[in-house]
């Protein structure tokens, strides 16, 4: 009998080319019978509403698939392997397997990570707020993960991979394939330190409803998505809306307020969705750990900062242009006379008050 993690890999081999990923109708069978059940119960013809599947039965050959991914340098990855994300399992729909390659280790990459996406049309500010956002993230040791698609997409990955860390792209199309051809580059130097990866087998295209159901591996394996630029119908509005949906956080990049490739993220950030993030160290206390990657909130001190309460309250009462007798002082403080003379005493030797033939003013200019 044969091994039956074996047979469970090659099942779920052959289930990734009989259905469309995603597909609910084929999540249900295998919830209901298991991957190898229920291609058993498919061969056999006792698959209620499953003949449409039957006519591609001689097309499966999973030990084919495992040997032209092997000469790849690739690997098919299932649930319960070390390499296995465990965010996919939030799925309603898992894949059933992950067609691999490149030289890191999926899981570990996924387990401190963030998604960065946005517009195939993206504005040359955008591309480079990307390409910073990446490499700021992965010199603080998060893995980027998008869809190697032009615009932000590719410039996410190029930060990343010019800050010397991997990155992980994740593809519309089988792992052999480069989509779109340009970035065939692009991918190889991804594969190189981190991972190229697809629920879709060897040798299917980049068809347009992949788009969509590859974006939902996006979200569920990172630990946060952060949307770069996009406009109100896009794609990457569909990725942060199922990382929402998946108790991911989500975080979007303002734009300019007349510029609509930036609308899709201004959209996000209105509607509570997203929060809004300007650089990697607020995506990274987004994403990360409390405490570990929070971020300060940002302030400007000032040497009115040191000053004490009583301080502060005669200062206050100072002008720089009206003198201020001390008894103008105390009935505005209502602080004793004694206490005004102390008070604007300290104030003077701090630089924050001037003496004049009439009193008191306010200097301009604090030590």
């Amino acid at each position: 009998m044969s091994d039956p993690l074996a047979q469970e890999r090659r099942a779920r081999i052959d289930w990734s080319r009989l259905g469309e990923p995603g597909d609910q109708r084929v999540a249900g069978w295998v919830r209901d019978k298991g991957h190898v059940g229920a291609l058993a119960a498919l061969r056999s013809d006792t698959l209620p509403g499953a003949g449409g599947f039957r006519t591609r039965l001689d097309q499966l050959d999973a030990e084919r698939d495992l040997r032209n991914l092997t000469q790849l340098g690739g690997r098919v990855v299932i649930p319960g392997d070390a390499e296995w994300p465990t965010g996919l399992d939030d799925l309603e729909a898992p894949p059933h397997c992950l067609w691999l390659r490149g030289s890191g280790h999926l899981a570990t990459l996924a387990a401190r990570s963030v998604a960065l996406v946005g517009a195939r049309a993206a504005t040359a500010t955008g591309r480079l707020t990307a390409s910073e956002l990446a490499a700021g993230m992965a010199r603080r040791g998060f893995t980027v993960f998008s869809g190697a698609a032009f615009g932000i997409d590719a410039a996410a990955h190029e930060g990343a991979l010019a800050a010397e860390a991997p990155t992980v792209a994740v593809l519309a199309c089988g792992v052999d394939r480069a989509y779109p051809a340009a970035h065939d580059r692009l991918l190889t130097a991804i594969a190189d330190s981190g991972v190229v990866v697809s629920e879709a087998p060897l040798g299917y295209a980049a068809l347009r409803h992949r788009f969509l159901l590859r974006n939902r591996l996006i979200a569920a394996m990172t630990r946060g998505t952060v949307v770069v630029e996009a406009g109100i119908r896009s794609g990457s509005k569909n990725t942060a809306a199922t990382a929402d949906r998946l108790g991911r956080v989500v975080g979007a990049v303002p734009g300019p307020v007349t510029s609509m490739v930036s609308a899709g993220c201004h959209q996000l950030i209105r509607s509570g969705m997203a929060v809004l993030v300007t650089g990697a160290d607020e995506v990274a206390d987004l994403v990360g750990e409390f405490g570990t990657d929070t971020v300060e909130e940002l302030s400007v001190a000032t040497d009115l900062d040191a000053l004490t309460t009583e301080q502060r309250v005669v200062h206050d009462h100072l002008r720089v242009r009206t003198d201020a007798t001390l008894g103008d002082l105390s009935e505005g403080t209502t602080y004793a006379l004694t206490r005004v003379i102390t008070l604007v005493g300290q104030l003077e030797d701090l630089g924050f008050a001037m003496r004049t033939d009439r009193g008191w003013r306010r200097s301009s200019i604090g030590r």
